[in-house]
């Protein structure tokens, strides 16, 4: 992907020199990474694990960040201003809105917000009370080496993919369908979890069609793999488990990818609009 005459997003709230809680902390930065998103993607609930390895409650000292910390910033506020100006277009355009942007917070091991403490259950991961996307650096490194959903465009699709979370906050459709989930069976809920997710990758995908001058050979394959590769069936087997349909909340592999193209081929919201289609 080519950034380096992009615009950086000032949007960013850089947590990372607190070194985060040390909570967690026994298990090591890509090892509680992997923790965290295998709990994430895969649904299990790793919050006993990361109790169970802590050192206690704390902060960590300040720390000066790595150089190549220092460019995975870098590279998330050039993505993130990609979005921006992608939005920034796109909602007038199509939704007849004006977009506002959210914050992204980088963090270390692991941070707060008012949605909870970035543990257990949490990757990247939006939080909808404060209208900030959260992620940790380290996860690029466990989606690539770990996952095997390699090159930058991937990293790029995985902070797309939050920003479109945030694109379903200033529509009004995330605090309907939380509203939803409250009412409905876990089976239910997290089928309407389901329906989110693959609408965030559709919208990842418009957003991609839309940075289209920026792309490099290649690309498009790198998020296509990377939406197949944290896929709900993928995920579970590689963490040892039968595949359990009414546990998914982020959709197959398969249907993460193709919701993602269908977004990169058509363009438009309104083809992103999972809770109407008939076929996930």
């Amino acid at each position: 992907m080519r950034l380096r005459n992009v615009r950086r997003s000032s949007n960013i709230e850089d947590r990372r020199r607190s070194g985060g809680s040390a909570r967690g902390a026994g298990l090591g930065g890509v090892g509680l990474l992997v923790v965290l998103a295998i709990g994430y993607f895969a649904g299990i609930d790793v919050t006993p694990l990361l109790q169970a390895t802590g050192s206690g409650g704390g902060q960590t000292q300040p720390r000066e960040l790595r150089p190549e910390e220092e460019r995975a910033a870098d590279f998330a506020a050039r993505v993130l201003g990609t979005t921006e100006v992608v939005w920034s277009d796109i909602f007038p355009a199509q939704l007849d809105m004006e977009y506002t942007p959210p914050v992204l917070v980088l963090f270390s091991g692991q941070t707060a917000s008012p949605c909870g403490g970035a543990t257990g259950a949490t990757g990247p991961f939006y939080c909808p009370t404060d209208e900030k996307a959260y992620l940790d650096t380290a996860f690029f490194a466990f989606l690539s080496r770990q996952l095997g959903a390699k090159g930058d465009f991937a990293a790029a699709y995985v902070i797309a993919h939050e920003v479109a979370h945030h694109v379903q906050n200033e529509i009004g459709l995330l605090p309907e369908v939380n509203a939803a989930r409250q009412q409905a069976t876990e089976a239910q809920a997290n089928g309407l979890t389901v329906r989110l997710e693959l609408m965030a990758d559709c919208l990842s995908g418009v957003w991609a069609r839309n940075v289209d001058g920026l792309l490099e050979p290649g690309d498009l394959d790198e998020a296509l793999n990377a939406a197949r590769r944290i896929g709900d069936d993928y995920l579970q087997s590689r963490a040892g488990r039968e595949p359990q349909p009414h546990t998914f909340t982020h959709g197959t592999s398969e249907q993460r990818s193709r919701w993602f193209a269908t977004g990169y081929e058509r363009g438009m919201v309104d083809d992103c609009d999972t809770f109407g289609a008939q076929r996930l």
